[in-house]
């Protein structure tokens, strides 16, 4: 299964604050039924890539329904065939090197 990073920068709000709108992105994602965490620079989620491209659309159009001029969205995709991938498990994976 894909695990994927999503990450809107809102333009043209005429503020500098940006947390109303990861909070509506936050929202979005939440009900999508996704599991996801939240981190300071974006919102990672595990879900198929039709699950994850249709989420990014929706997180996108919720900022300009807010009313954002301009939405810049990211989304980093990782999809392998060779094993199953969690976010648990990339953050597990690198933990054990460093330990």
């Amino acid at each position: 299964m894909p695990v994927a990073e999503i990450s809107i920068i809102p333009i043209g709000t005429g503020s500098t604050s940006l947390s109303d709108f990861v909070a509506e992105a936050v929202k979005v994602i939440s009900k999508s039924g996704l599991k996801y965490e939240l981190t300071a620079m974006g919102t990672n989620v595990e879900g198929t890539l039709a699950e994850i491209l249709s989420l990014t659309q929706e997180v996108h159009q919720a900022a300009l329904r807010m009313g954002a001029q301009r939405v810049l969205t990211t989304v980093k995709i990782d999809d392998r065939k060779d094993k199953e991938l969690t976010l648990k498990g990339k953050v597990e994976a690198v933990r054990k090197k460093i330990a």
